[in-house]
């Protein structure tokens, strides 16, 4: 019900603000041509582009100030606030246009008319808004009433998410006590039915605490039989946890614990981005293969290409594919090395690594090591940007709160890769990187990655 209602209030919020942006720019327009006596004009196409690009733009930079959000501003003065903030963004970036398609004769009365006219239409809109859901939607007769049943701690964290709540009207009539360690003045579990009975309430929220003593399905059943609704707020929900949701399959419902960010849209915009850069850099690796293979072959015997069993997402086995840089007896000599690990926990490195051969050093700083890795991007084995794929070995010394790193495709370049590889020894420091890429991926955080990694390519500052 709050979800439908959020949607038609910011819907209806975001087309007011369109239109105010409109008024305040044929105001300002207005305003200038009679400060000039007519004198001034400005031509049609770069006034329609200016008010467009405006309205266009507030929508979404309002956005971002959490002025679409479900919850209703905490003051007025945080409204007014992030209302100048959005218009100082919009307009700044109007300036910016302005400035890059030298429009010399562009007023900077009329633009400042503009600014302030849009911030004042606005800010008035929104307070009017705030007034009538504080004075009109919460005082009407068509105002859900709401009953609050939990303990101290779940009961009173529902209150106050509800007392947040956008809507068009909701009151929280009161609470009931599921547990006899609350407070005296609360009414008891038992007295629920009387007060169904007796007061004008519209929904119930249960807010589970995991207490299995308290049999609340009876309660259940009978709001349903006395067609009053129900909310549950399950016990597996934690006040600091962002990973349970609901997904709805054939209209029947699982609660989802998730483990990382990724969505159905993320992920395809993920897919498309590794296939595009899959086949830019398959190509790049024909091209480069015969003079990197002449280069591996006259330095040292051995194949062109090595392959190595590597663990992907949740522990599907696969071959990596990368241009040899080590002699053809590495992995024998491992075992002899193991001891002068430079790195802390569950992983292997070594700076002057003496299996290295004097091309692969090379190919290692160039980064051309790894363009063999495309291929394993166009079989959906890796993607361009992820977690370091780590050897089957590696994985049965992991921990079980390593594995989350592996939850993942692996990738050819990730964060711990950009955040100063060289200079970071303990494994636990490469599981928080990878924790954090997961925690809080976008979509537009594996692009800065890939530029971020392309200009250390450049800089010379690959692997060694």
């Amino acid at each position: 019900m709050f979800q439908q209602q959020v949607y038609i209030i910011n819907t209806i919020l975001m087309i007011l603000d369109a239109l105010c942006i409109i008024a305040a720019g044929y105001g300002a327009f207005y305003v200038k041509y009679f400060r000039s006596d007519g004198s001034w004009m400005i031509g049609d196409n770069v006034f329609t582009a200016s008010v467009l690009l405006i309205m266009f733009l507030n929508n979404y930079v309002m956005g971002n100030f959490q002025l679409y959000s479900d919850m209703r501003p905490p003051s007025l003065s945080f409204l007014l606030w992030s209302v100048f903030k959005a218009i100082v963004v919009d307009f700044l970036v109007l300036s910016t246009g302005i400035f890059l398609y030298k429009q010399v004769t562009y007023s900077r009365e009329f633009l400042f008319l503009f600014a302030v006219l849009s911030f004042a239409f606005i800010a008035t809109l929104r307070m009017m808004e705030r007034w009538h859901v504080n004075h009109i939607f919460r005082k009407g007769f068509n105002v859900r009433k709401i009953l609050v049943v939990g303990n101290s701690e779940r009961g009173k964290i529902v209150t106050e998410l509800l007392e947040q709540q956008l809507s068009w009207g909701h009151e929280i009539v009161g609470r009931v006590a599921t547990e006899t360690g609350d407070r005296p003045s609360d009414n008891r579990l038992g007295e629920l039915p009387q007060m169904l009975r007796e007061q004008a309430i519209d929904e119930v929220v249960f807010a589970l605490s995991g207490d299995r003593s308290v049999n609340l399905s009876a309660y259940f059943d009978l709001c349903k039989k006395m067609g009053i609704t129900v909310k549950i707020l399950p016990s597996l929900w934690k006040p600091d946890d962002q990973t349970l949701s609901v997904d709805i399959y054939q209209k029947v419902p699982f609660l989802s614990i998730k483990t990382d960010n990724f969505n159905a849209t993320g992920l395809l915009y993920k897919r498309i981005l590794d296939l595009t850069g899959g086949v830019v850099g398959t190509i790049l690796f024909f091209i480069v293969f015969p003079f990197v293979g002449a280069a591996i072959k006259l330095d040292t015997k051995g194949p062109v290409l090595f392959k190595q069993k590597r663990m992907g997402q949740n522990g599907r086995v696969f071959n990596l594919h990368k241009f040899r840089t080590m002699y053809p007896d590495a992995e024998q000599r491992k075992q002899a090395l193991l001891e002068k690990n430079e790195m802390q926990g569950a992983i292997f490195k070594l700076k002057d690594d003496p299996r290295i051969t004097r091309v692969g050093k090379w190919l290692r700083r160039t980064s051309l090591d790894e363009f063999p890795q495309f291929l394993n991007v166009l079989r959906g084995e890796m993607s361009l940007v992820g977690t370091r794929p780590p050897t089957p070995d590696e994985v049965e010394k992991y921990e079980p709160q390593h594995l989350r790193r592996i939850s993942a495709k692996p990738g050819i370049t990730g964060l711990w890769q950009i955040s100063g590889r060289n200079t970071i020894t303990e494994f636990d420091e490469i599981v928080k990187l990878d924790c954090k890429y997961l925690d809080n991926w976008r979509f537009f955080d594996d692009i800065v990655i890939l530029a971020k990694t392309i200009v250390i390519v450049f800089q010379r500052r690959g692997a060694v």
